[in-house]
C-alpha cells in the first residue's frame, strides 16, 4: 500500500441503533483527497454476535477491488455485538483498523453483567486485545487495533483521513449515512 497516493481508498464503517433489535451499519468509501465514491449499508442485531458479519457483507456488496483499508468505529458495536477485526482482515483481504476515542478500564465486567455465562461473547472481546493510543496532533488523541498492517502505518493514515476533531472523515460521514437510514426505517415503519 502507497500511504502518499491521493487515490488511496479507506472504507469507513459505523453503526447506528435506538432501542430497536436491529441496528444500521453503514460503509463509506472515501479517497483520501475525501472525496465519497461509495456507500453500502447493512443491518445487523442489537445484542447479537453478527458485526464481523455485517462488515463482511458491506465489503463484499460494494465488490471493489479498489479499497485499501477498512476503517471501524470501535469493535464493540450494537450493545455488546462485537467485531471480529481478524476475521474481517483475513475474510476481505484487507487490514483493518478499529478507531475508538476514550481510555476506558474495558468491558468485561458490563459483558459479565448483561450476558451471564455468555462465554463466547466474553472470549470474542477478550481476543481483541490491548489499544494503542495514537495522537491525532494539537493534543488529540484516539485508541486504535491495527491488523494487517503496521500501527505507525495505521496512525499515519488515520491522520491523513483527520480533518476536524478527532473522527477520521471515513468514520464520521459512515456514521452519519447510518443515522439517517436508521431514522428512515424507523418513518417508513411508522408510516406503515
Amino acid at each position: 500500500m502507497h500511504l502518499a497516493k491521493r487515490g488511496l481508498r479507506a472504507l469507513g464503517i459505523a453503526e447506528s441503533f435506538a432501542g430497536r433489535s436491529r441496528s444500521t451499519m453503514a460503509g463509506v468509501v472515501m479517497r483520501k483527497d475525501l472525496r465519497v465514491d461509495g456507500v453500502a449499508l447493512a443491518d445487523l442485531t442489537v445484542g447479537g454476535m453478527d458485526a464481523t458479519d455485517a462488515v463482511l457483507g458491506i465489503i463484499a456488496s460494494l465488490a471493489r477491488r479498489d479499497i485499501n483499508v477498512v476503517m471501524a468505529s470501535g469493535s464493540v458495536v450494537a450493545w455488546f455485538n462485537i467485531l471480529d477485526p481478524e476475521a474481517v482482515a483475513e475474510g476481505s483481504g484487507l487490514p483493518v483498523i478499529v478507531v475508538t476515542y476514550e481510555a476506558s478500564e474495558g468491558l468485561e465486567e458490563d459483558i459479565r453483567h448483561h450476558f451471564p455465562g455468555d462465554r463466547d461473547r466474553l472470549e470474542a472481546y477478550r481476543r481483541l486485545g490491548e489499544r494503542t493510543p495514537v495522537l491525532l496532533g494539537e493534543g488529540r488523541e484516539i485508541f486504535i487495533r491495527a491488523v494487517g498492517m503496521p500501527e505507525g502505518d495505521a496512525a499515519t493514515i488515520l491522520r491523513d483521513f483527520t480533518r476536524d476533531g478527532k473522527v477520521p472523515e471515513p468514520l464520521r460521514v459512515a456514521r452519519l449515512v447510518a443515522r439517517a437510514a436508521m431514522r428512515w426505517e424507523k418513518e417508513r415503519r411508522r408510516g406503515a
